[in-house]
């Protein structure tokens, strides 16, 4: 499993660093860079690889959609650590970006980010059919703004210290999180234009999504900041709408095996084939 997940960092990490090498040299590459590399665990591309295993996709267009992927995921964090949003000084185990080159590069070099992940997916030598280029643009940029990751972040941002139902939580962090985790499930289905499980898929994604927020959210809990590479306990003390606030500690912990199950449920009908999706989501819950 860690092989597995080193080999599809290290894959993708030399993808964006080529990238970025052979766009024109400007003075938003060095943040950008150092916005994206060498980047967390790319648990997201590990999820798009395991799908992608089930549907026979070829593993380099995979890499190179888990590029896309991880440049608007990259885009999201540096705006979320920015001042005006979480405030956070830490990321990844280094300063956050605002903080090593000041909030309007680090603004900047994340909107270019948010860009390049669709230079990327239009590319001519992302060996697909132009129409299945549209179709992941198209879904990408959905899972990218108001509906997905940028709406998601508002909502977190606007229920702090409030008394927030458990649906409304939960349906921002699917926003917030779970939008992009649902392409990467949902990508390699449309890639096999076997558009019968598009519904299957875009749920399972949506609950791996949550899955992992909620698993975040009890690192925040209970994590220390060097295993975590970010400050831990800022939840509580900002008044964050988490399931943990709702719910407590351990009924929280409760909820994730539970949805962890729900998932592996509707897996059941593919077998050993989703044997390494299932090992991610063990992996996602598991993690310190």
């Amino acid at each position: 499993m860690k092989e597995e997940l080193n080999k599809i960092a290290k894959d993708i990490n030399i993808f964006i660093r080529k990238y970025l090498k052979s766009q024109k040299k400007t003075d938003l590459i060095i943040p950008m860079t150092y916005g994206i590399l060498p980047g967390g665990k790319k648990i997201r591309s590990k999820i798009l690889v395991d799908v992608g295993k089930i549907f026979k996709i070829n593993y380099n267009n995979l890499i190179q959609i888990g590029a896309a992927v991880e440049c608007i995921h990259a885009y999201s964090l540096i705006h979320d650590d920015l001042p005006c949003m979480d405030n956070d000084i830490l990321r990844r185990g280094k300063l956050s970006t605002h903080k090593k080159f000041g909030q309007s590069s680090a603004i900047l070099a994340g909107n270019s980010l948010l860009t390049v992940a669709f230079e990327i997916l239009s590319q001519n030598n992302l060996r697909l059919d132009d129409k299945i280029k549209i179709k992941l643009v198209n879904l990408l940029s959905e899972c990218s703004g108001h509906s997905g990751i940028a709406g998601g972040q508002y909502l977190d941002l606007s229920f702090e210290k409030k008394k927030i139902s458990s649906k409304k939580i939960i349906e921002m962090q699917i926003k917030k999180t779970g939008k992009l985790f649902s392409f990467c499930c949902v990508a390699p289905v449309i890639i096999s234009k076997k558009n019968n499980y598009l519904g299957k898929f875009e749920k399972i994604g949506s609950d791996i999504g949550l899955l992992f927020q909620i698993a975040d959210d009890l690192i925040d809990y209970i994590g220390n900041t060097i295993k975590a590479g970010k400050k831990t306990n800022k939840d509580l003390k900002k008044g964050k709408a988490t399931l943990i606030s709702l719910l407590g500690y351990k009924n929280t912990i409760k909820y994730a095996n539970k949805l962890k199950l729900d998932i592996f449920k509707r897996l059941d009908i593919f077998g050993k084939k989703a044997e390494d999706l299932r090992n991610t989501i063990d992996y996602i819950l598991d993690r310190n």
